[in-house]
């Protein structure tokens, strides 16, 4: 029962070369960044004077941030230096 639990815990972050604590930590950044983008959208959609392009921005940096963790080995990316638009 034990090594079932586990199993279900760790199959996908291994798959993604990466230890649960790991994933959970880019799950978790991701979490975050979801809920800043939903917020700049909300803000953007009363006053749209506001936050014009931040959303839209950042989904393209975490795209961009998912596509090379696929392509790093073992899951792990350094973070781009590249100014924000």
């Amino acid at each position: 029962m034990l090594d079932r639990a586990k199993t279900a815990f760790t199959t996908h972050p291994h798959a993604v070369g990466e230890s649960y604590f790991e994933h959970f930590g880019a799950a978790m950044r991701y979490s975050g960044t979801f809920f800043f983008c939903a917020f700049c959208a909300f803000v953007h959609a009363f006053l749209p004077f506001l936050f014009e392009k931040t959303a839209s921005t950042t989904v393209r940096k975490m795209v961009a941030d998912m596509d090379a963790r696929m392509h790093a080995p073992q899951g792990k990316v350094e973070p781009a230096a590249q100014p924000a638009e």
